[in-house]
């Protein structure tokens, strides 16, 4: 029983960090970045354990306050659990590193890592929970301190973007929320597990259809899938770098794809029509978001429409439903959290070195910059789906995943999608890095120790991803996580048998 205690400390060291900081952040000028990097450090320690105790115990069930289900709330540790925790807190390990040089141009680095530290309580909530109001809580956490990072350069076109953001998404929640009233009155329950059986014994109604298009509005919104993908290239290019890496690289997909997953696979149930239409909108965010890329002359506003891109590989994937579908997905996931959060902590170094994003006005920074230039080209590469990167595999895995079930049409896009991700990202390489260096920027410099030790070892992740993939890592991190989602609604009795 001792052993789940680890699962609530997911999110009270999260806000036990916020509110220290937000006390005596203010008075001692070194202390947040401290704390912040050390709360991080501390949350990825407890997920790599917690890796470990999944593969050993099997699932783990938190009663909170030792209330019993379902009247209860819980905190669930399974192997999707696990393999988002290690996720989402791996990056914002890397992007706290970061954050200490890099904001030094901010003003108060207090509110920043308060605010860091909440949206990291909110994701890692929304991950842990076995219940669905909580998941809203959470959600919201998560949501509200995002809003505010979005601002937080005060600048007038950030201000603007936060604002359409925090509109969209709270249009999101607003579906979420009515998505979750209605599956109440139908089940009387709130707890998931107890959901998916009361479902499981009545069957498909027309209340759950509703429900299920309330769900791919709302998450979709929070995943930003095309069609409810507006508010992404305005938040992402406007926040400032460290900030562009999470939610890129791990907000949307804590809020928007594992909650979609959760829901749709061990709660309501797949079947045949929501896996269509989770193929249809992963294919389309895939297409449309790499056309839109490649027009782009803003660095960060370019790297906002390939996670758009990449993100509709993810759900393709999962939407598959076949066990090498939801794997390759999965894996995709891991794997864009890792390169796209090195690119946009590459192209913060940019900016942050020469003070402008647009890619006409670089050229030949690689000379200066050998290291941002060095770590932007492996990004780039994994991104692009280049063998050995750790996204040619995800990527690989996808496509035969979707020629195996027959599904010929969306490997074709799959891989078009690529061709012209790898074009894009020629386009960067050509225009910033490569070529002639200007005049203006023989002054440059490499960017500071702090930033450059975070890029260096995600860009080291990127090349021995592959690798991790074909050894046992695949075993304990992401076949646990796969399993959940293939067992389906029989998440329920699992839950029930860790409780006794």
């Amino acid at each position: 029983m001792a052993m789940s205690n680890i699962i609530p400390l997911f999110v009270a060291i999260s806000l036990l960090g916020a509110f220290i900081i937000s006390i005596i952040g203010k008075r001692l000028k070194w202390l947040p970045d401290l704390i912040g990097s050390l709360t991080t450090l501390i949350l990825l320690v407890l997920s790599l354990i917690t890796v470990r105790i999944v593969a050993t115990q099997g699932i783990l069930v938190y009663n909170v306050g030792s209330w019993k289900l379902p009247i209860g709330i819980v905190l669930v540790l399974d192997g999707l659990t696990v393999f988002m925790l290690v996720t989402v807190n791996l990056i914002a390990f890397f992007v706290s590193i970061y954050s200490i040089n890099y904001m030094e141009r901010f003003t108060s680095k207090w509110k920043f890592y308060t605010l860091f530290l909440l949206m990291m309580a909110g994701m890692n909530g929304v991950v842990v929970t076995g219940d669905m109001f909580n998941l809203f809580v959470f959600l919201e956490i998560a949501s509200v301190a995002s809003y505010a990072l979005v601002a937080f350069g005060t600048e007038r076109h950030e201000l603007e973007a936060a604002f359409k953001y925090t509109v969209m998404s709270t249009v999101g929640t607003l579906f979420i929320l009515l998505g979750i009233v209605f599956l109440y009155s139908y089940t009387s329950t709130l707890n998931m597990a107890d959901m998916a059986n009361v479902l499981a014994q009545k069957g498909m109604s027309n209340i759950v259809v509703m429900v299920s298009i309330l769900f791919i509005v709302g998450f979709g919104l929070k995943a930003a899938l095309v069609p409810f993908h507006a508010w992404l290239p305005d938040a992402h290019p406007s926040a400032p770098a460290p900030i562009s890496a999470m939610l890129s690289g791990v907000l949307i997909k804590s809020l928007g794809i594992y909650t979609l997953c959760r829901v749709f696979y061990n709660v309501i149930g797949i079947n045949s029509s929501l896996s269509l239409v989770l193929m249809v909108l992963g294919t389309l965010s895939m297409v449309i978001g790499v056309f839109l890329a490649i027009g782009q002359w803003d660095f960060k506003r370019l790297l906002a429409y390939h996670s758009i891109s990449q993100i509709g590989y993810v759900i393709l994937g999962i939407g598959l439903g076949t066990p090498l579908g939801i794997i390759g997905g999965l894996f995709h996931l891991f794997n864009h959290s890792v390169f796209k959060a090195l690119l946009f902590l590459n192209s913060g170094a940019v900016e942050y070195a020469t003070g402008t994003r647009d890619l006409q006005k670089m050229g030949g920074l690689m000379t200066k910059m050998p290291i941002t230039g060095t770590t932007t080209l492996i990004a780039s590469m994994s991104i692009a789906g280049i063998p050995p990167f750790n996204g040619f595999w995800s990527k690989l895995i996808i496509i035969i995943a979707a020629v195996q079930a027959n599904r010929l049409g969306y490997a074709f896009w799959a891989v078009l999608a690529s061709i012209l991700t790898l074009a894009s990202f020629m386009k960067v390489m050509k225009y910033a890095f490569f070529g002639e260096l200007r005049n203006k920027w023989s002054e440059v410099m490499e960017v500071p120790f702090f930033m450059k030790i975070a890029m260096v070892i995600l860009a080291l992740i990127c090349v021995v991803g592959g690798v991790l993939f074909i050894s046992n890592i695949n075993e304990i991190f992401l076949k646990p996580a796969s399993d959940v989602l293939l067992e389906g609604t029989k998440y329920a009795d699992i839950v029930f048998k860790g409780i006794q």
